[in-house]
């Protein structure tokens, strides 16, 4: 068994894959209309192939309250891992993206937390 999809809530499709593609340097994969929303997935380019993230619409009650739930109380929606985390941060930095700490060491990791402008905070790692 293998990781081949995840899921990321996102408040806005078309804003979510501007920030995910253009921000932070994930490429378009899947892009199917369905009705209001669309089934909408990104990749990484220094990933493991065919692993997508699925921007997924919070339109529910459920799913805006989970996501805005894990928002508030600062809790990372996902995590992204990097070979060279200093460099990524500014990088990212740079790009105008917000985050709510610089890299700090947690024991044998260091970690990152940003907004990813969707309703979610993102750790890079």
């Amino acid at each position: 068994m293998k990781i081949r999809l995840t899921t990321v809530l996102v408040k806005d499709q078309a804003h979510a894959l501007d920030f995910y593609t253009r921000v932070l340097g994930f490429e378009p994969d899947t892009d199917i209309p369905m009705g209001d929303v669309r089934w909408l997935t990104v990749t990484s380019p220094e990933g493991a192939q065919g692993v997508e993230v699925a921007l997924e619409p919070s339109g529910s009650d459920f799913a805006t309250a989970y996501q805005d739930a894990l928002y508030q109380r600062g809790i990372p929606i996902m995590a992204f891992g990097s070979s060279d985390l200093q460099s990524e941060y500014e990088k990212l930095q740079a790009k105008g993206v917000s985050f709510r700490s610089p890299p700090t060491a947690m024991g044998p990791v260091t970690v990152a937390m940003f907004d990813d402008t969707c309703g979610n905070w993102i750790q890079l790692f």
